[in-house]
């Protein structure tokens, strides 16, 4: 049991909200990101007994990050397998600002697309909360980051975080853009968060068997397409879930160490945009916020905040 003090504000939830992924019970709880304070413990002997769950060293009053539908409540009932430990110089407000979407850019760009020196990769939307782990993880991978935003500001933002082209989809080409940056090549991998889109655009910059990661569904979701449309260029196409590649408990241990090492190393840097109150208003000002697309960096609600 987690008493919370911040919930991380994904667009996940809004996905849920709007029905593009169903919600099977009602009344239903929004919210799959949570830090807090660990207030009990589990008692079954087995679990315990868990090498697993030793390992992960819990105690009563440890600070802790929940990934799990429905936690944003001001208490929290989560399996332990889906908790983890933040490190005491990180906190709880950073912690949750990073458990999901730096998590996602570490697995995304292991396993989707193993992101390796030498490879120039397009990321949409990069200067939102992923949008910023992505191209951190992605420089510290020693990769050339593409990528599209809105504004000249977010521009800047991306840059100081390290992306070597920005492009502002509002006034440039994008197809042009980065054709010409890569000398008609294409890019070896897209991470696209924005969906339907930049979807059908995505097959003119890539390269030959480059692969495309779609990430999310920003402008909604991507309308069925024939797989044949992969064949001209040997495309590969995942849609991920970080919860598949952060799934054993092992795994889960795996990431979240290479996570708080990197965030304490300064290689990510978590970039808070705005807290909002733990109130009907303040919840509903973030997701408004959110979809807004002038937000730069992760929104969080301050349970302790009225």
């Amino acid at each position: 049991m987690v008493q919370s003090e911040y919930f991380g504000v994904n667009f996940i939830d809004t996905y849920f909200r709007k029905g593009l992924y169903p919600i099977k019970d009602f009344p239903a709880v929004l919210g799959q990101e949570v830090s807090g304070t660990i207030v009990a413990l589990p008692t079954d002997e087995e679990v315990v007994n868990d090498p697993d769950y030793k390992a992960r060293k819990y105690s009563v009053g440890s600070k802790v990050t929940g990934n799990v539908m429905g936690v944003h409540a001001s208490y929290a009932s989560i399996p332990w397998k889906k908790v983890s430990v933040i490190p005491d110089a990180i906190g709880t407000k950073v912690g949750v600002a990073a458990c999901v979407q730096a998590m996602t850019a570490i697995t995304f760009m292991t396993e989707a697309y193993n992101v390796s020196q030498g490879d120039v990769v397009l990321i949409h939307t990069v200067a939102g909360g992923l949008g910023l782990h992505l191209t951190q993880y992605a420089k510290y991978r020693g990769a050339t980051v593409i990528g599209t935003t809105s504004s000249k500001e977010k521009a800047e933002v991306a840059k100081a975080h390290g992306a070597d082209h920005v492009i502002l989809y509002t006034s440039e080409n994008t197809v042009d853009r980065v054709l010409e940056l890569t000398n008609g090549e294409g890019v070896h991998a897209i991470f696209d968060g924005v969906g339907k889109d930049t979807f059908e655009n995505n097959f003119k910059i890539i390269r030959r068997k480059g692969t495309l990661v779609s990430i999310g569904n920003a402008s909604g979701a991507v309308p069925p397409f024939s797989p044949l449309q992969l064949m001209p260029k040997n495309v590969k196409l995942v849609r991920p879930n970080v919860g598949n590649y952060a799934f054993t408990p092992s795994e889960i241990l795996h990431y979240t160490t290479e996570m708080y090492e990197l965030i304490g190393r300064g290689i990510l840097k978590i970039n808070i945009y705005k807290e909002y109150p733990f109130t009907a208003e303040g919840v509903q000002q973030a997701q408004k916020d959110l979809v807004g697309g002038k937000t730069i960096g992760k929104l969080i609600v301050n349970v302790n905040m009225s």
